[in-house]
C-alpha cells in the first residue's frame, strides 16, 4: 500500500487519526497553502510535480509558468478534447473518474461510500425536489487530471452559490468514512439546458485546494465552453439530472454498482438526451 494511502487510512480510520484530521481539513490551512502556490516561491515544485504525475507538457499549450498554480491549471491543446458532433450527446464536463448513482427519492446511496442527500449537497430541501429519482453523476479528479472544466450542454445558468465547509480529501478512503460531498466547501449553480432540462452542477473543493474559480455569472452558455477551474488538489464535480433526462452509455451504471470508477475525458460522450 502506498505510504500516502496508509496515512489516509490512519487519519480516517482511527480515533487518534481523526483527532489529527480536524485541523488538516480546516479552510485556513488550505487557503494558506493555496496562497503560497500562487506565488513565485512555489515554482521549484513544478518540475517534481510534473515528473511524479507523469504529465507530458507537449499535450498542453506552451505557456510561461509564474507559479505552481499556473502549471497546475495549464491549458490543454483543444484538439485533444474534441466534442462529439451530435448536439444531443451528454458529454463529460471534465477529466476524471466517473461514478453514476440513481437518486432514490432524495438520497444518493453509493456502494461502499457514505450516503448523502441531494438536499445536503445543495443546502436546501426545496432546491433538491426537482432531482428526486433522478441521476447523480460524480466526476472525481486526481492531481494528474486536467483541472479545467466545461459546460456539458448549452443553455442559461443561474448565479453561483458558495457553501462553506470543510476540505476533506476526495480519495475513496475518505468517501467511505464521511459524506465528503455534503461536508466540503462547494459551489453550485443551476443550468437550464437545451437537451437535458434543468440540471445542477456542483464543484466540490478538497484538501489543499486553494479555491474553485468559476468564470461566469448568470446568463447564457454554450456546450464545451470553459466553465471554470480548480486550483491545486484533487477535486470533484457533481452533476444532478432530473428523472429520465438522459440515457447513459451502456455499462456506466453497472460499473458503478460494482464499485468501479470509469475514466473519462472532458468532452467525451457519456450518454444522450432520450
Amino acid at each position: 500500500m502506498p505510504e500516502n494511502e496508509k496515512l489516509l487510512r490512519f487519519l480516517y480510520g482511527t480515533v487518534p487519526g481523526r483527532l489529527l484530521l480536524k485541523p488538516l481539513v480546516s479552510r485556513p490551512l488550505s487557503e494558506a497553502a493555496g496562497r503560497f502556490l500562487d506565488t513565485p516561491l512555489s515554482k521549484p515544485l513544478i518540475r517534481p510535480f510534473l515528473k511524479a504525475a507523469e504529465i507530458d507538457l507537449r499535450d498542453y499549450l506552451p505557456e510561461s509558468y509564474g507559479c505552481f498554480n499556473d502549471c497546475f491549471t495549464r491549458r490543454i491543446r483543444p484538439e485533444l478534447r474534441p466534442l462529439p458532433p451530435e448536439e444531443e450527446a451528454l458529454i463529460s464536463p471534465c477529466d476524471g473518474r466517473l461514478s453514476v448513482w440513481p437518486i432514490r427519492g432524495d438520497t444518493v446511496l453509493p456502494i461502499k461510500q457514505s450516503r448523502y442527500t441531494v438536499a445536503s449537497l445543495l443546502g436546501s430541501e426545496k432546491l433538491a425536489r426537482p432531482f428526486r429519482d433522478g441521476l447523480c453523476l460524480v466526476f472525481r479528479l486526481c492531481v494528474d487530471d486536467y483541472h479545467r472544466y466545461c459546460y456539458f450542454d448549452s443553455g442559461v445558468k443561474s448565479a453561483n452559490v458558495f457553501l462553506p465547509g470543510k476540505l476533506h480529501t476526495v480519495r475513496p478512503v475518505a468517501l467511505a468514512a464521511v459524506p465528503v460531498f455534503a461536508e466540503n466547501c462547494r459551489e453550485y449553480c443551476f443550468l437550464k439546458t437545451e437537451h437535458f432540462g434543468l440540471a445542477a452542477q456542483i464543484e466540490v473543493g478538497a484538501l489543499l485546494v486553494g479555491k474553485i474559480e468559476n468564470r461566469d455569472g448568470p446568463g447564457p452558455f454554450r456546450r464545451g465552453a470553459e466553465k471554470g477551474r480548480f486550483l491545486y488538489g484533487g477535486s470533484t464535480i457533481v452533476v444532478l439530472l432530473r428523472k429520465d433526462a438522459a440515457v447513459l452509455r451502456p455499462g456506466l451504471l453497472e460499473a458503478s454498482a460494482r464499485g468501479e470508477e470509469t475514466r473519462v475525458r472532458m468532452g467525451e460522450r457519456i450518454g444522450a438526451a432520450p
